[in-house]
């Protein structure tokens, strides 16, 4: 498939314990990747900004540590996932002008992190 960094598609995120978050954004970071929920901007930074830490392996699906990621809604699973993803790019449109830029969020995940 490709790099999970240039995928275009929306991603989930599958752990170990059945926990799943849709990836609306995805950072590289030194320990595996950071990634932000849907509605991030609206939770506290600890649940919304989160980092799967671990070596980042595959060509899709791909593995950060023990986690799995794929795609969103791929086979027609996840469909809570799905309607959260679409609630998500509403949103979005309407909030577009005042939307982090990547830089920001980059900024944003760092001070998370670092805090």
């Amino acid at each position: 498939m490709a790099d999970l960094f240039s995928v275009t598609a929306p991603l989930l995120i599958r752990y170990p314990d059945g926990a799943a978050h849709v990836m609306v954004h995805r950072l590289r970071h030194p320990q595996g990747l950071v990634y932000f929920r849907p509605f991030w901007d609206r939770m506290p930074p600890a649940e919304g900004i989160v980092l799967a830490a671990g070596d980042i392996r595959g060509e899709g699906p791909w593995k950060v540590g023990n986690a799995v990621v794929t795609l969103l809604g791929c086979h027609g699973s996840h469909p809570e996932h799905a309607a959260e993803y679409a609630d998500w790019q509403h949103h979005l449109a309407e909030c577009r002008d005042a939307y982090p830029e990547s830089e920001q969020l980059a900024d944003l995940a760092r001070e998370h992190l670092q805090g």
